[in-house]
């Protein structure tokens, strides 16, 4: 009887045993376990990836239609033009710089004559929002004339997913990130 006892515990301790050595699940336990984690700095990767190009692309169409205001060329184009037309018109400018990402109705163009160098506003503004969630400041847009120091500021919202693991990269309330690229420079002088 006593032998019975013993041999059940031998038994016992083999199925244990034989649980514990056996791997065929490991795999498939061991991703579970990495999974989220892989998949959330995933995400993340490809979140960051896309807001970083987005900011280049807005720098770039920044770069190349401040271009035109810096030559008078945009002025010129457009003297006849009242200010919100000549507002629409510079701001197709830019979308039409940066329509590989960005879409053209989320762009704010704030245009602004300094009077010196040290006066420029090249910072980023501080968004204010309706009832209805959308912008509600104000832009100006003044293209200068020779010789004036212009500062170009172009904003885009960004929209941002939230990730997994607390990563957020979004500064605005509704759940989006400001993009903004800046341009100061002094008009060049009026051909002759």
């Amino acid at each position: 009887m006593a032998r019975a006892g013993i041999t059940g515990q031998k038994r016992e301790r083999c199925r244990f045993g034989a649980f514990a050595k056996n791997s065929a699940g490991a795999t498939a336990v061991e991703f579970a376990l990495i999974a989220l984690p892989f998949f959330a700095i995933l995400i993340a990767l490809v979140q960051t990836f896309f807001l970083f190009f987005a900011q280049s692309v807005l720098e770039n169409a920044v770069r190349r239609s401040a271009r035109q205001l810096l030559t008078g060329q945009f002025q010129s184009q457009t003297a006849s033009l009242t200010q919100a037309a000549a507002t629409a018109a510079f701001t197709q400018v830019v979308c039409n710089n940066a329509s590989v990402l960005l879409t053209c109705s989320g762009l704010m163009v704030d245009v602004e004559v300094a009077n010196n160098w040290s006066s420029a506003n090249i910072g980023t503004p501080t968004l204010t929002y309706d009832a209805t969630g959308k912008v509600s400041n104000s832009w100006q847009f003044n293209p200068g004339h020779a010789g004036d120091i212009v500062v170009v500021r172009v904003m885009y919202l960004w929209p941002v997913f939230f990730g997994p693991i607390a990563f957020n990269l979004a500064n605005q309330p509704n759940n989006s990130r400001l993009i903004m690229a800046s341009a100061a420079f002094q008009n060049e002088p009026a051909n002759p």
